[in-house]
């Protein structure tokens, strides 16, 4: 299989980044990826002491359709976040600074109206990410199993409704099922697949329109009996990895 596409989610919820490479680390995201969150008012999230949340806690498509109409770009160099709402002038605010902070909470509440929950917060604890899983890892969905999956819905399901890191070409419709609890190559890095994704109704949401146009958890269920799309994998030696690389896996029985 081929890498086609890398992306980053700097803020969990909003604009997927793309990237021609990316180095990876061990036991780590793809750097920036999920760094930052709005969490609801009423999340018991502690930026001093961080642990994993329920992405209920957190703005996030599956709950807030209206977030796929929002533009963002992260600057890691300068810690810059701008985000746009269509025909309106974008924000553009410090993630470095309290002020700057409130301000990016203040934008997305307003902008979530009656679902901003209490006074949501813009929040970020270093070396915690914002991820649907507890254990820090990279996605990976072969783009055979979303054209199965677009098959049985009778229309083109963009990939980015499935928000993954990693978005891989020439295998077999489900063939990444098969390097579950296996070690794979990808690019320079070595990984472990841990766990199938299974997917919610976030990925009712049309990226480009922020319209619940699809059902693929039902679509899954119905037509392959199950509603997974797509695997993790942890970083166990990290290394580079680039658009057009391979993903090999070290052992299949």
């Amino acid at each position: 299989m081929r890498v086609e596409k890398i992306y980053r989610y700097p803020v969990k919820g909003l604009t997927a980044e793309a990237l021609e490479e990316v180095a990876l680390a061990e036991g780590e995201t793809l750097p920036h990826d999920r760094r930052f969150a709005l969490a609801q008012g009423d999340a018991p999230f502690d930026e001093a002491a961080p642990t994993w949340l329920q992405k209920r806690h957190f703005g996030c498509l599956m709950a807030n359709a209206r977030l796929a109409l929002l533009h963002s770009a992260f600057d890691p160099r300068t810690g810059q976040l701008a985000i746009r709402r269509p025909g309106e002038p974008p924000l553009a605010a410090s993630t470095r600074t309290a002020e700057g902070r409130a301000a990016i909470a203040a934008y997305l509440a307003a902008f979530l109206g009656e679902e901003a929950r209490g006074k949501p917060r813009f929040v970020e604890a270093p070396g915690h990410a914002f991820t649907d899983v507890a254990r820090k890892c990279v996605s990976i969905i072969g783009l055979a199993s979303v054209a199965a999956l677009s098959e049985k819905a009778g229309m083109r399901l963009d990939p980015l409704r499935f928000r993954a890191n990693i978005y891989v070409s020439g295998g077999a419709p489900w063939a990444e099922f098969d390097l579950l609890g296996e070690e794979i190559m990808l690019g320079r890095a070595r990984l472990r697949v841990f766990k199938r994704i299974v997917r919610c109704p976030a990925t009712e949401v049309n990226p480009e329109t922020a319209e619940r146009d699809a059902k693929p958890p039902k679509l899954l269920r119905d037509h392959f009996g199950h509603m997974d799309l797509g695997v993790y994998a942890e970083v166990i030696e990290g290394g580079r990895v680039a658009v057009g690389d391979a993903l090999e896996p070290l052992r299949l029985d």
